[in-house]
């Protein structure tokens, strides 16, 4: 066994953590979830995630729960169980397709529709903090960054590059 480094290699502590856009991201994010999570607990009982599952049952955006494992990057079997803790609290249903068997549609009761119908809210209060101070110019222009990250990454979002930037200039 060799005995740990005292001192980090020249290239970690090179590294400004703070300066990596994929760190400010991340820290973004999860400090996002945690502000939604916390209004959503006080309000509805809730987390963001399950908040968010809710909102995307109810937009049409993800019906299935295969949808919901590729749109949140998890796993199946972690979308297995966030739909499982959603339907014994009675905001959701699993509903089998009458055309192909082998299909379950997830369908909100009307508790979640209710439920739902308030994320949009809190997902506005949260952001309006933390987007505090910002123009709407900038608003516009962080969106358009964010939105050219997704289309390089390869990630779905309907939007081409020039779709991008022309829907961009208009907003």
């Amino acid at each position: 066994m060799t005995e740990p480094s005292p001192t980090p290699t020249p290239d970690l502590s090179e590294y400004q953590l703070g300066e990596s856009v994929g760190y400010l991201l991340s820290r973004v994010k999860s400090t996002m979830s945690n502000l939604i999570t916390q209004r959503s607990m006080a309000e509805l009982g809730i987390t963001s995630q399950q908040g968010s599952i809710l909102f995307m049952v109810a937009s049409g955006k993800c019906l299935l729960a295969a949808e919901l494992a590729r749109e949140y990057g998890i796993d199946a079997s972690a979308v297995t169980r966030l739909v499982d803790r959603l339907e014994k609290r009675g905001l959701l249903t699993r509903v089998r397709s009458n055309e192909d068997r082998r299909v379950v549609r997830l369908a909100l009761t009307p508790e979640g529709h209710a439920t739902a119908a308030r994320m949009p809210a809190i997902f506005k209060g949260v952001l309006d903090s933390l987007l505090g101070g910002f123009t709407a110019e900038e608003v516009g222009f962080l969106k358009s960054m964010l939105r050219r990250v997704l289309i390089n990454s390869g990630e779905h979002t309907g939007l081409t590059r020039d779709a991008a930037s022309n829907f961009d200039s208009k907003s």
